[in-house]
């Protein structure tokens, strides 16, 4: 994979993009990470992608976890600046001689898929379909949970799972209602959700299914938690090839030819 570094103001967008054979204009996947994690935590997944013809882009959120390469730090992150990170690079990538700008798809796990779906719904005409795993469309109601719990005054610092993150995440979580903003992204929709999900309660993604008001599909996989780390090694590798067969399908769709 190939480093790429991108300037959003003050703050250092760093990632990799792989590409696969040939000179394109290829078809794109942008992966978004998770709360807490950065593109290694996903490390790998780029593979089967490339080799089925996409190139694939993965980044750190700025702030957006302790090992990020990003510029920025938890306590300044929140969905919204890492919405804004997320359509950096896909204005950064569109721009690339070898991207198909009318191919690009965002690909989202937990956090990410939250804010995979907002700049979707924000942008749909750049963006040809969205895959989610376990999006975490919980956010708002964790982040009404916060406020509630701290006599509606959210302290400068909030301690969310393992990570402090300062008073803006939970103040731009509670002003986005992403239920009502997804019914503004008219394409395809892929959902992978794990029943076993004790962080992000599958419903959250059954409401999403019913909501969006294109096509979506929900894949629930009964013995999946939140993430694939604890779960048997073929739920991810099926969860992939869910996303690939997906993406291919509307890849063919748009450009009239195969990749």
């Amino acid at each position: 994979m190939e480093e790429f570094e991108i300037v959003r103001g003050s703050k250092r967008i760093y990632g990799k993009i792989a590409f696969p054979r040939g000179k394109g204009p290829h078809p794109l996947v942008v992966f978004s990470h998770g709360f807490g994690a950065s593109h290694v935590y996903d490390s790998g997944m780029e593979r089967p992608f490339v080799e089925s013809g996409f190139a694939f882009a993965a980044f750190d959120f700025c702030g957006g976890g302790p090992e990020s390469q990003s510029s920025g730090t938890m306590k300044e992150m929140s969905v919204l600046t890492e919405a804004d990170d997320l359509e950096a690079v896909i204005d950064w990538a569109r721009g690339l001689a070898r991207i198909d700008g009318s191919r690009v798809f965002l690909l989202g796990s937990s956090q990410g898929g939250y804010v995979s779906t907002y700049v979707a719904s924000r942008r749909p005409d750049d963006v040809a379909a969205l895959a989610l795993f376990f999006p975490a469309f919980c956010i708002e109601d964790d982040a009404r949970a916060k406020l509630e719990e701290f006599g509606g005054a959210v302290p400068d610092e909030v301690q969310v799972g393992p990570h402090m993150v300062g008073r803006r995440y939970i103040e731009d979580a509670l002003s986005v209602d992403v239920f009502e903003l997804m019914r503004e992204y008219p394409s395809d929709v892929l959902i992978v959700h794990g029943a076993m999900d004790r962080i992000v309660p599958v419903e959250y993604s059954h409401r999403a299914a019913a909501t969006f008001p294109g096509h979506c599909t929900l894949e629930v996989f009964e013995e999946l938690g939140h993430g694939f780390r604890t779960s048997p090694p073929e739920l991810h590798e099926r969860a992939l090839g869910m996303a690939i067969e997906f993406f291919r399908a509307h890849a063919l769709r748009n450009a009239g030819n195969a990749i």
